[in-house]
């Protein structure tokens, strides 16, 4: 109701903050304003979750609740005595109040400082951000994009070193988000239990790209990292696969209208992503911590798990373990299709054996992960496994969560993400290589997971779990990673190897451009499903380990992309 009440607002200053500096620092705040409904949700329970704990950032949490409570108990009792006859009796109490809210503030600011160092409180209690100050962290070839869904309305704010400029998309939410289901359905769509892949609709995605990217074109042309802050349907779709441009609809119909032609080969096309590298933030302020974070500490490069082992059709009792009835607990065909874990062994043969870890079935369990008391050694945590984003049943709620083997008694062979949050982390990347870990999920799902309108997504109670256990980024997949023609495999592969010398934005762009430019792996479906939630900017590998690797970098190809 209160996002209604803000369109007003929104419509008189989108055309009017260009060039007006505190016209673009009330816009930025308005912008802060709008939380969408799960993700207060979300926070609520990880506070829920933070108090219940026994360390020093729950000891702090909690007696900032106390405080918070004292405060605004004296400030009723002060209220309540000002409306009084002021007696010297009186105002004696008043003063008295007045000193003891002085102490209890002055004790919730050192309390709050203190805990604004530890990230699982840092995500559930976000801080708004002047434009000065996000400005402050940007460099002159980065841009922020801000999409906002307000009541019907579609608002695009954008931001660099210097300039800002908003404009209200010209189409209802409604048509965003039939344009974007008609784009994802020709990426990936479930058909009788079997994903199935269509011609990607090029012509839709440049209708898009000219409807959110067009009016700002001129802005983005020398933006070569863009911090993009989605909202509504486009929390299902990256930015990357959109077409920037006619002549390459036009090319493409040209070919494809002979009834020869590969529908399937998209090499030639001019996509937004090439060229540039794209963040996702949850937040302004979340993608400011993630660029201030320290690199991990972490004496290790990388942990891989997955490839859950399958339950069989006579253990499916135990896939229902987590509802405890057979109404709304998982059967047992989810852990009955693991994805293949020849990913992870590719990625830990390029990091080195002495850095690496895999864990793969039977040691891929819940309770062996939430009890692993060396897992904050390890700089990169790389899960292949399913991300169960939707319930079960539409009348479910629902319980995000990533699939795992079933371990000892107790276990569920599902790490929740409440479970996610207490881990004991120190990842400077998170790894999600999973069905729809930042995909389309139904508005039960977008509520547990953070997220409570327009389109749907785990991508935000995942991440915001994966951040508070002490990760700096997260790397999540918008649709199932693909098996065929050993796409994902392949992309985490040369990603790993590009990582070597170069930042995580660019040693991703580098492996997807390889796989843009064959015939056989050029639709988005293989390329284009991964996003960095956090710093794209941030390097993959640690500096001693990229040190190793330097004289490698003559091999990358990475300066060609970057020049395209």
């Amino acid at each position: 109701g209160f996002s209604n009440q803000l369109i007003p607002y929104f419509r008189y200053l989108a055309p009017r903050i260009e060039g007006d500096a505190a016209l673009a620092e009330d816009y930025f705040k308005a912008l802060q304003v709008l939380v969408r409904p799960g993700v207060a949700e979300t926070q609520a329970i990880l506070a829920r979750e933070l108090s219940a704990n026994s360390n020093e950032a729950a000891r702090l949490f909690r007696q900032s609740t106390d405080l918070a409570r004292e405060i605004e108990q004296v400030r009723i009792g002060t209220k309540a005595l000002s409306k009084m006859q002021q007696t010297p009796d009186v105002a004696g109490r008043l003063a008295d109040l007045g000193t003891r809210l002085a102490n209890l503030e002055d004790q919730q600011l050192r309390t709050q400082a203190k805990l604004s160092e530890f990230p699982e409180y840092r995500v559930i209690a976000p801080r708004a951000l002047t434009l000065s100050e996000f400005r402050e962290g940007l460099n002159a070839d980065e841009a922020y994009a801000r999409l906002a869904v307000v009541g019907n309305d579609i608002f695009m704010f954008t931001a660099s070193k210097t300039g800002a400029k908003a404009f209200r998309v010209d189409m209802p939410t409604e048509d965003l988000e039939f344009m974007v289901d008609v784009i994802r359905a020709s990426i990936s769509t479930n058909e009788a239990g079997q994903i199935v892949t269509y011609p990607f609709d090029v012509e839709t995605s440049h209708k898009l790209y000219s409807a959110l990217i067009a009016p700002v074109a001129a802005e983005m042309a020398d933006v070569r990292h863009l911090i993009f802050e989605p909202d509504g349907a486009m929390l299902r779709l990256p930015l990357d696969l959109l077409v920037a441009d006619e002549a390459s609809v036009q090319s493409y119909l040209a070919r494809t209208a002979d009834p020869e032609a590969d529908a399937y080969d998209f090499r030639g096309v001019n996509w937004f992503g090439r060229g540039r590298t794209i963040s996702t933030a949850v937040s302004a302020a979340a993608f400011v911590d993630a660029r201030e974070a320290p690199t991990s500490a972490a004496a290790r490069e990388y942990l891989g798990v997955g490839r859950n082992v399958p339950v069989g059709d006579g253990s499916g009792i135990r896939a229902l373990a987590i509802s405890g009835n057979d109404t709304c607990g998982w059967t047992a065909s989810e852990w009955n299709r693991p994805i293949a874990d020849d990913e992870l062994f590719a990625a830990s043969q390029i990091v080195g054996a002495d850095e690496s870890q895999v864990l793969v079935g039977e040691q891929f369990t819940d309770d062996g992960l939430k009890t692993k008391d060396d897992i904050s050694d390890f700089r990169i945590v790389h899960f292949a496994t399913h991300g169960l984003v939707t319930p079960p049943r539409p009348a479910c709620p629902a319980r995000p969560a990533l699939l795992t083997s079933f371990g000892g008694e107790g276990s569920d062979g599902l790490l929740t993400f409440q479970e996610i949050f207490d881990l004991d982390l120190d990842a400077d990347l998170i790894i999600l290589s999973a069905c729809d870990t930042a995909g389309g999920a139904s508005i039960e799902a977008t509520r547990a997971a953070g997220v409570g309108s327009g389109g749907g997504t785990a991508l935000d109670g995942l991440v915001r779990s994966f951040i508070g256990a002490g990760g700096r980024a997260v790397l999540a997949s918008h649709w199932p990673a693909p098996d065929d023609f050993d796409a994902t495999e392949r992309l985490m592969s040369e990603m790993f190897r590009q990582g070597r010398t170069r930042e995580l934005g660019w040693a991703l762009r580098a492996s997807q451009a390889q796989l843009m430019d064959e015939a056989a792996t050029s639709h988005p479906y293989y390329w284009a499903g991964f996003a960095i939630i956090g710093d794209a900017a941030r390097p993959l590998l640690s500096p001693k380990l990229a040190a190793d690797h330097s004289a490698d970098a003559a091999d990358q190809p990475i300066a060609a992309v970057a020049a395209e």
